[in-house]
């Protein structure tokens, strides 16, 4: 809601404050001001002027060359290259030394030979939104009213001046998305009064109720509706300070009579209707529920397709607008218009909130509807409504209104204690503050004893129980007033789980591995819901996803992830290193929540180390993203039960893929993705990893035991092992390792050859294994003992031979 500190005072008495000081006090109340922003900051030197001559630039078919007042002792001469620019006109003048949005600075200028003393401007080039610029306006220089003073500031006659505070209002605070709703809010901070609009419109002696009639068939949804006939209106463009306070409020301007159903929404927060009479082709409307399958075409030129759970006015015959959500372009307001029927209603939230649902249709009064209107307001709108079309478009207002009243809505009354408002509050209000906060809230109070019985007027649809009045003593009396105050009661230390521990440790090894954590969403695509994943399970579809790229729950992390990579390579960061540890939902079955699963996943693109003055570059390959995994399992223990195995894995690479095990069950796998798969995200050779956390964070780990260094020394042996290409250096590991026995302490690959010296289908894996026993020296024998059984036992258990 964008609140004008301006207009504001019009209701309210702002005097001795500033916009900067009230947003402060709203904040501190219980609604944010996310910021305070003046339109004109850094601008100056923007006049009204009046085009005293426009021709045709000598040099140039597109420009003009223009006389221009702008209140000075001699006009100035402006070259405009604006097409609607013209003679009689009065415009917003740049003058020499003038300032404009993005520090941009007037000079003076010489243009194809001819001197140029300042610039006509359109709203745009002063700041306002293309968005918000009336059509007629739009591609060329704005027209002040004739009555507009040459040499006037432009900038305050164009509401530039003005402070627009942005309120983020949470869904319950529904009366603050008007102007009096603010004014009530501002008031009670500020212990002043409201000041309503002044109502005073005379009507003819023409009866409204000869010219329409209304009947409502479905009064549960539509409670109340009021006509209001205003005739021989001349259509045309709304005042200036009307236009100024939409464009602030982020409403384009339209012409008079729909700005003014506007003005009257953003005023009192009750949206409004203007249907042409004439267009109606009927005496009659008839609310009901729209038929299926019946259509309307909606303001914006749009078919829709209705159903019976929208609400729709017809003129008896045809629907002419979908309630609360958009009228009709067969009864739209024209510049043809001469006879308004002003529709003032209310309609329930659910029905509305349906229709707009269901036809994306999200507008300034269907918001208001959805979160609930003041019914006590909606009289007061139309007739509100009447006399400005009265005053401002020429209109007659006929006597009377059409309405249906079938609303039964009293104020809500809830009585609390005192001992229980400062019992939640933790602070010692007197009753007499209690009182005056309710007064200053303007709501009914009645004090029997400590029990205070108010009752909560329909504005405010929001308080219904202690709790809410709680609230409202709480943030009038003032959050910063509340004393600290330590728990009651037997003090608890806090600490976290062995589980959160291990998270912890998780997070911090790989950052300190130089990834970054990345926070994605759980919500994906079909497509990307399937990928990437080693449980052959069904993923959950939303019933009502915002959108096909978010109707599904992931079965895995590593898409959201290659997503960030890709949103940072489009931006020239080459080099991308992310994890993230969340969720993946699995489908357990109907009407059952999901098996929700913990992941650590990461993906690495790029260079790993970079070309320093003393190294190389070295890219990230299979075996650096398997070195962050090992440090992982390093720092929670559990490394001595991990293996690897080659896999194959959907949009992984076959020949860089390694399933993860721990203990013997697959927890996850690591490699390249598929070539294929890269080049679908547009990323280069990236290298993931899947991990169950779950499944690390439970494993079981042996107590730390100590080990004395060795006092003696050890002895290495090298063998060169010839095996066939599809047995795998693990395998061949293991075997050595369960054939060394107590004395061989290590073993680890060094070397992998297989060139043109190598037998075909053949392939040499070098290890070298470290014997040592840390009783005693050990001798020749001792080692060829236990390096003879290693060597019988690669040749029996993998056909491998010693290499020549």
């Amino acid at each position: 809601m964008f609140v004008s500190y301006k207009w504001l005072q019009e209701y309210v008495d702002l005097s001795g404050i500033s916009a900067a000081e009230l947003a402060d006090k709203i904040t501190l109340s219980g609604i944010e001001v996310e910021g305070v922003e003046k339109k004109s900051e850094g601008l100056k030197g923007v006049v009204i002027g009046h085009v005293l001559e426009c021709e045709q630039h000598p040099n140039a078919d597109k420009l003009n060359k223009c006389l221009v007042d702008i209140g000075l002792e001699e006009p100035v001469q402006i070259i405009c290259g604006a097409p609607n620019v013209g003679k009689g006109q009065k415009v917003a003048v740049a003058t020499v030394g003038a300032v404009l949005p993005g520090n941009f600075k007037i000079k003076k200028a010489k243009l194809r030979g001819e001197q140029s003393n300042g610039m006509i401007c359109s709203l745009q080039e002063l700041g306002i939104e293309s968005k918000l610029v009336a059509k007629e306006y739009s591609t060329g220089i704005f027209n002040f009213p004739q009555d507009a003073k040459v040499g006037e500031d432009a900038l305050e006659v164009l509401g530039l001046d003005d402070e627009i505070l942005e309120l983020s209002l949470t869904p319950n605070r529904a009366d603050a998305m008007s102007m009096l709703g603010v004014a009530y809010e501002v008031a009670a901070i500020l212990g002043r009064e409201v000041k309503w609009p002044e109502i005073s419109a005379s009507g003819s002696s023409e009866k409204a109720s000869d010219y329409i009639s209304v009947k409502v068939d479905a009064p549960e949804d539509n409670p109340l509706y009021i006509a209001k006939v205003v005739k021989d209106v001349k259509i045309g463009p709304s005042p200036l300070w009307m236009q100024t306070r939409l464009m602030n409020a982020g409403i384009r301007p339209h012409n008079n009579v729909v700005d003014i159903t506007n003005y009257i929404l953003l005023e009192y927060g009750q949206p409004l209707h203007a249907f042409d009479y004439d267009r109606l082709d009927s005496k009659e409307l008839v609310i009901r529920r729209a038929k299926d399958a019946e259509k309307i075409t909606t303001l914006d030129g749009t078919e829709r397709t209705l159903s019976s759970d929208h609400l729709v006015i017809t003129n008896g015959k045809e629907p002419v607008a979908m309630a609360g959500v958009m009228g009709g372009a067969n009864s739209e307001v024209v510049e043809s218009t001469t006879t308004v029927v002003i529709e003032a209603a209310y309609f329930k939230g659910a029905i509305v909130r349906k229709a707009s649902k269901e036809h994306g249709l999200r507008s300034e009064s269907s918001s208001r509807f959805e979160k609930g209107v003041d019914p006590e307001r909606t009289r007061l709108a139309g007739e509100r409504a009447a006399e400005l079309m009265a005053t401002y478009a020429g209109g007659t207002i006929l006597e009377g209104s059409v309405e249906f009243d079938d609303l039964k809505m009293e104020p809500a009354v809830v009585s609390i204690t005192l001992d229980k408002i400062n019992t939640a509050i933790g602070a010692n209000i007197s009753s007499q503050e209690v009182v005056d906060i309710f007064n200053a809230l303007q709501f009914d109070v009645k004090v029997e004893g400590d029990t205070f019985i108010v009752t909560v007027p329909t504005r405010r649809g929001d308080i219904t129980i202690e709790a809410d009045l709680v609230e409202e003593v709480a943030r009038l009396y003032g959050y910063d007033n509340i004393p600290s105050t330590l728990p009651v009661g037997t003090p608890t230390v806090g600490a976290l789980t062995d589980y959160q521990q291990k998270r912890r440790v998780v997070r911090r090894t790989l950052e300190g591995a130089g990834l970054y954590q990345a926070t994605t969403y759980s919500l994906t695509s079909p497509e990307k819901a399937a990928q990437f994943t080693r449980e052959k399970r069904d993923s959950i579809t939303l019933a009502m996803p915002m959108s096909e790229e978010r109707s599904e729950l992931r079965l895995s992390i590593i898409p959201q992830l290659l997503e960030v990579v890709k949103y940072n390579n489009a931006r020239q960061m080459d080099s991308v290193a992310l994890y993230e540890i969340g969720s993946v939902f699995f489908k357990e079955a109907d009407h059952v929540l999901p098996d929700e699963k913990e992941y650590v996943a990461g993906a690495i693109t790029g260079l790993w180390e970079a070309n320093l003055w003393q190294g190389e570059k070295k890219p990230v390959d299979f075996y650096v993203a398997k070195g962050i995994i090992e440090a992982v399992f390093e720092s929670l223990g559990v490394l001595d039960g991990v293996e690897y195995r080659k896999a194959t894995i959907p949009n992984m690479h076959p020949g860089r893929t390694a399933e993860v095990l721990l203990n013997g069950d697959v927890i996850g796998f690591v490699g390249q993705v598929h070539p294929s798969t890269q080049k679908a995200y547009d990323v280069k050779e990236t290298y993931v990893f899947e991990l169950s956390f779950k499944s690390l964070a439970e494993a079981t780990v042996a107590p730390i035991a100590y080990q004395t260094i060795p006092r003696y020394p050890s002895i290495t042996r090298d063998i060169a092992l010839v095996v066939e290409k599809d047995i795998a250096a693990g395998q061949l590991q293991q075997i050595i390792v369960e054939a060394g026995g107590d004395l061989l302490k290590e073993v680890h690959l060094f070397d992998l050859y297989e060139g043109e010296h190598m037998e075909e289908g053949k392939k040499s894996l070098a290890f070298s294994l470290k014997y040592f026993d840390p009783e005693r020296t050990l001798v020749e024998e001792d080692v060829s003992k236990a390096h003879d059984k290693v060597l019988e036992a690669v040749k029996e258990k993998a056909g491998a031979v010693l290499r020549g």
